[in-house]
């Protein structure tokens, strides 16, 4: 199922998440031009977890480094589809969750759930060599704080391979609840194999946790999570 777009009205202009999404395209591009040399900016700007789990490596590189990659691997993306897959994403649900959170409480929940994301893959697939790579974990963190904050918002969704449509009205929670099924049966399936077949589906769980752990804490006592009230203050729009 693929997400087109979300029935959620915001108080104002969301200004992080289209931030996010222009970064992540040049960083992109900038990784198109380095030609041969890019899968060395990947290994040293991704996430690598034998760099964090083998003492000699850990100390050759650094606390500094390795502290850099749990950030830089957010703006790194392995192809086209990767990229705009995240960043589709992001623009469906990260709006309002920025609109709930302000801008200090979104940037930090979602920095911290892309943390956490690599964090947890590390746990899990310690002596990998394959780079954690990609905006996902940060962008699972932000969808656990869409399914806390607005479980039944109304989502337009794709079913492939009907490119053209039709188009399934389902609420939030049916969606989200859905994909972190998903990541964690892939994940499941994935245990014992290095490198989990190319996806970091921990990651993506570890994000997603974080996410709607963070947004309990991080949603400002004035907003109730389950009500919102239009710019005009005439309508209010009951979320359970």
């Amino acid at each position: 199922m693929i997400p087109i777009k979300d029935y959620n009205p915001t108080r104002r202009k969301a200004r992080v998440v289209p931030a996010i999404l222009i970064f992540n395209v040049i960083v992109f591009l900038w990784e198109l031009g380095l030609g041969s040399d890019r899968t060395a900016a990947v290994y040293y700007f991704g996430v690598v977890p034998r760099f964090f789990t083998d003492p000699a490596l850990r100390e050759q590189l650094g606390a500094l480094h390795l502290i850099q990659s749990l950030f830089t691997t957010l703006f790194m993306h392995g192809g086209w589809f990767h990229l705009l897959a995240n960043m589709w994403t992001l623009f469906v649900f990260g709006d309002n969750v920025e609109d709930r959170l302000g801008v200090s409480r979104f940037i930090l929940l979602y920095f911290l759930a892309g943390m956490a994301a690599s964090g947890l893959e590390i746990l899990v697939n310690p002596h990998s060599e394959t780079p954690i790579i990609g905006a996902s974990g940060a962008i699972a963190g932000v969808m656990g704080a869409y399914l806390r904050l607005y479980p039944k918002a109304r989502i337009d969704m794709l079913i492939p391979p009907l490119v053209f449509g039709p188009f399934f009205r389902i609420p939030a929670y049916v969606f989200l609840l859905y994909w972190i099924v998903l990541q964690l049966f892939n994940g499941s399936m994935s245990l014992g194999h290095v490198g989990g077949g190319g996806v970091a589906w921990w990651a993506h769980v570890g994000g997603f946790a974080t996410g709607f752990l963070l947004c309990t804490l991080l949603t400002p006592p004035q907003d109730h999570p389950d009500t919102y009230r239009s710019p005009s203050g005439r309508v209010r729009y009951a979320r359970r």
